[in-house]
């Protein structure tokens, strides 16, 4: 299962805007793009200043595909992969690949407020802490569905992790596509989210239109 594993507040400085990829740290005095707004590497100031100019129309694609990648933290060719799926699906391609972004086992943790970021969400599933349909998975891209219903595992509930956990799930919102319930540790999918529901700076246009070239 290939995954990034290099620092990822230079992902955060290479965009130019926050990713909120750490979790509660990004809110925080110790964030790095706090301290060093620009891109990273030897040249990272001169390339900051180069944004500020206009980009041409590919480069623009090709930072709006790069930016919902490491949102999501997918890498290019299950990217691509997603990609081809939302084609085939009805409606729009730009929103179909978010809804399928979105609907990611990892991804529905993290909003459901079990995990501080998604990273975060993707080890603990991983480590096989949660279930899906009444059956243990540790698979974090697992495309979930209308319907499906997640609990953390039994075995699990006796960590101190999960012990705590209703309380600090408390102090975040759920989206209105999942339903949740943080006593019982246990939630579900309503329906698919819609495009407000869905982070405001990913641009899906631009993303179909870097595929389509």
């Amino acid at each position: 299962m290939a995954r990034y594993i290099g620092p990822v507040c230079k992902l955060c400085r290479r965009e130019g805007e926050k990713l909120f990829l750490k979790g509660e740290r990004c809110f925080s005095p110790k964030c790095s793009f706090e301290k060093r707004d620009y891109a990273p590497g030897q040249h990272g100031r001169a390339a900051s200043r180069m944004r500020s100019r206009r980009e041409s129309d590919y480069a623009r694609q090709l930072r709006a595909k790069q930016r919902a990648r490491r949102v999501y933290g997918v890498l290019e060719r299950q990217f691509r992969r997603y990609y081809r799926m939302a084609l085939k699906r009805r409606g729009l391609t730009g929103l179909n690949l978010l809804q399928i972004l979105e609907s990611r086992l990892d991804n529905v943790i993290y909003r459901l407020g079990f995990a501080t970021s998604r990273a975060h969400a993707r080890q603990l599933v991983t480590h096989g802490h949660f279930t899906v349909n009444g059956r243990r998975t540790d698979i974090p891209s697992m495309i979930l569905k209308v319907g499906d219903q997640i609990a953390v595992r039994e075995g699990s509930r006796k960590l101190p992790y999960f012990k705590e956990l209703p309380s600090l799930a408390e102090a975040r919102t759920a989206p209105a596509w999942l339903e949740r319930d943080v006593k019982n540790l246990t939630a579900s999918v309503l329906r698919l989210p819609e495009r407000s529901e869905i982070e405001g700076f990913l641009n899906e246009q631009l993303i179909v239109e870097y595929y389509s070239r």
